[in-house]
């Protein structure tokens, strides 16, 4: 029994239920909204419309939950009727979501990494760092696939809403956005 206790009794594992708070937390106060809705007016334009909000959100959320569970049941609810409605195949809706999803224990802050950086004595910041860049290369490639499968498919896209748009979309949801980088930098700097 103390071999167990000693083995889960680090400091760091103290951040993995806070981070479930905080996720969830900011998810009901909307967080999940206004991401969703800068992510439209950002690339919401380009070919496939909803696909690319689903990867771009997708990403951005990562940041906030930090479990794919959680950015599957947080987008799956919103954009995959909204997706089908639009005319997008349920296949492609569902797996674009699913796929989205995965870039949770990729993209810092990961509970995941934390969870494995506490258990193998590893530095949680330099684990955050090393998963920014493929997290995000993941992320460009999904936008490329949909890209090409809505091109094939030819499901449709919106309307650019232009810079005024953006620029209030984008202030409507500031604090969502630099919420990663606050916790990110937090566990980074200590």
């Amino acid at each position: 029994a103390p071999r167990i206790v000693h083995t889960v009794d680090k400091f760091s594992l103290l951040a993995v239920p806070l981070f479930v708070l905080a996720g969830e937390i900011m998810n009901s106060g909307g967080i999940t909204q206004r991401l969703m809705d800068f992510s439209r007016a950002l690339v919401g334009h380009i070919r496939g419309g909803l696909g690319q909000v689903n990867v771009v959100a997708s990403m951005f959320f990562a940041g906030v939950s930090g479990s794919a569970t959680a950015d599957a049941a947080a987008f799956g609810k919103i954009l995959i009727p909204a997706m089908k409605r639009e005319g997008f195949d349920e296949g492609f809706s569902v797996s674009v979501t699913s796929a989205t999803a995965t870039l949770g224990p990729i993209l810092p802050p990961s509970v995941l990494m934390i969870v494995y950086a506490s258990m193998t004595n590893l530095s949680i910041g330099r684990l955050f760092l090393a998963g920014l860049v493929p997290g995000l290369l993941i992320g460009l490639v999904f936008m490329v696939l949909v890209y090409v499968f809505a091109t094939v498919y030819r499901y449709p896209r919106h309307e650019w809403v232009g810079f005024r748009a953006l620029a209030r979309a984008f202030r409507h949801a500031f604090f969502a956005l630099i919420a990663p980088a606050i916790i990110a930098i937090g566990i980074v700097g200590g």
